[in-house]
């Protein structure tokens, strides 16, 4: 099932309405179990890391796309930059430098990982592969292998 509707929520200290908030939105999208747990896990990382090293403002904003669930974190100092990803991206095994474990937590849990700077924010895109029974449409016909190609 597609979610129809985009998610947006400011960045606060409540961590735990974030986590819910993007719970329940990866729930309807189709993200269940533990893949939207690693969702919410990664979600928290990178707001905590919004709170903690960034400019302590921005935005939380989730929707669906074609075959996933997406989450920009958006950072309104831009701190964050593509040298940080890249460190992180690189390593095979957790950092001793517990400032990047996020970052590298964020990069095994996630499909994919972007970042980009619109108007000197930062903006680190998530994104979460659905289950291929969440946007695929199921065969209405009789026995699939008799249909014509």
């Amino acid at each position: 099932m597609q979610a129809s509707v985009r998610l947006q929520c400011p960045i606060t200290y409540d961590l735990a309405l974030i986590r819910d908030l993007i719970r329940v939105y990866a729930r309807h999208a189709g993200l269940r179990g533990a893949r939207g747990d690693y969702l919410v896990v990664a979600v928290n990382e990178a707001v905590t890391n919004v709170l903690e090293h960034g400019g302590s403002g921005g935005t939380v904003s989730a929707y669906t796309g074609p075959t996933g669930v997406i989450v920009e974190i958006c950072d309104h100092a831009g701190r964050l930059r593509a040298e940080h990803l890249a460190v992180v991206d690189s390593l095979s095994s957790p950092p001793a430098d517990t400032e990047k474990l996020g970052l590298w937590l964020i990069h095994r849990l996630c499909d994919e990982v972007s970042l980009d700077h619109p108007d000197g924010h930062s903006r680190l895109r998530l994104r979460m592969d659905l289950p291929l029974t969440a946007y695929l449409r199921p065969w209405r016909g009789g026995d699939p292998s008799s249909a014509a190609s």
